[in-house]
């Protein structure tokens, strides 16, 4: 079964609801397209405290509101798993696992990232049973337990600071000696007295009974000697992949799996976009991810009705 439209947004994230509220306030026939709740990243983040306007604000709720305005003028929310973008001349087909498929003169890719993961003995196999890559979704789990965090940006330290108000104890486990993460956050996390930085380690392996989670072992990256932390929880957070696979046939991305798109967040595929954490830039944040989705939406508004 295909179903048509103007544009099809794949993704329900800022990037793609900013999107969504252009084209449809604009006029054109709009769907996004999206696996998870509409909001993305905004879901799994405790408190967002640079949105312009609002000193501090949950994530769910910017995500709610945000929702609520991409639909309101009309533009479908529609859940589906993309696994393939064809390029035709005058239109473009977007192809969900289930096998229906979306038929419009133009797509908008606002499909974000993936959380890396660490690739380690015992990560997989307990997801779910310790392993968590969502402090916000997970936490209230971890009451007066011990948990660790691994990495040292923003969303690692921000994660762990959340992660106070249950757990008895956080370990921040970090690869190098200094944090990459701004340095207002990193004076909040040195000064609260539950968080225990362990610099210069790195994870080797996830201990369990079976059932849960009942360490990690980490080793010092200098000498190899490896300790293991008895803790019943684990939040990796070590950076983020594109997820572009479904865009594996054309020729738009970069050697790490980004979108390359010019001033228009135009693809050098005519009528294909992206918009947000999915394409190559240098600072990836809901305020440019709005960005990204309105300059999007306007010029593929403007293809779509040919002015």
């Amino acid at each position: 079964m295909e179903r048509q439209y103007d544009l099809v947004i794949i993704g329900s994230g800022p990037a793609g609801m900013s999107a969504s509220i252009y084209a449809s306030r604009a006029g054109l026939k709009t769907a996004m397209l999206d696996l998870g709740a509409p909001g993305g990243k905004l879901n799994k983040t405790s408190e967002i405290a640079n949105w312009p306007g609002i000193l501090s604000g949950s994530g769910m709720d910017l995500a709610n509101a945000m929702f609520e305005h991409a639909t309101a003028f009309g533009s479908e929310y529609i859940y589906g798993n993309v696994v393939k973008v064809v390029d035709g001349e005058t239109h473009k087909t977007v192809i969900c696992e289930d096998g229906e498929t979306y038929r419009a003169k133009a797509v908008i890719v606002a499909s974000g990232t993936k959380e890396r993961t660490l690739n380690i003995p015992g990560e997989e196999a307990n997801v779910g049973r310790g392993v968590s890559y969502c402090a916000v979704c997970d936490g209230a789990f971890f009451k007066n337990r011990e948990v660790a965090v691994i990495g040292g940006g923003n969303a690692a330290l921000e994660e762990a600071e959340y992660l106070t108000q249950f757990a008895d104890k956080v370990y921040i486990v970090i690869r190098r000696d200094v944090f990459r993460a701004d340095q207002i956050v990193q004076d909040r996390i040195i000064t609260n007295s539950k968080i225990d930085i362990i610099r210069c380690h790195v994870p080797r392996r996830i201990d369990d009974d079976g059932t849960r989670v009942t360490g990690i072992v980490i080793a010092d990256v200098n000498t190899q000697t490896e300790t293991t932390l008895n803790v019943q929880g684990i939040f990796p957070y070590i950076g983020q992949d594109p997820a572009t696979d479904f865009l594996a046939d054309l020729d738009v991305l970069d050697e790490h799996g980004y979108i390359k798109v010019d001033a228009n967040c135009e693809t050098t595929c005519h009528g294909i976009y992206g918009a947000g954490d999915v394409i190559v830039k240098p600072l990836r944040q809901v305020v440019t991810a709005v960005n990204d989705g309105a300059i999007a939406a306007q010029h593929a508004f403007h293809q779509v009705r040919g002015i």
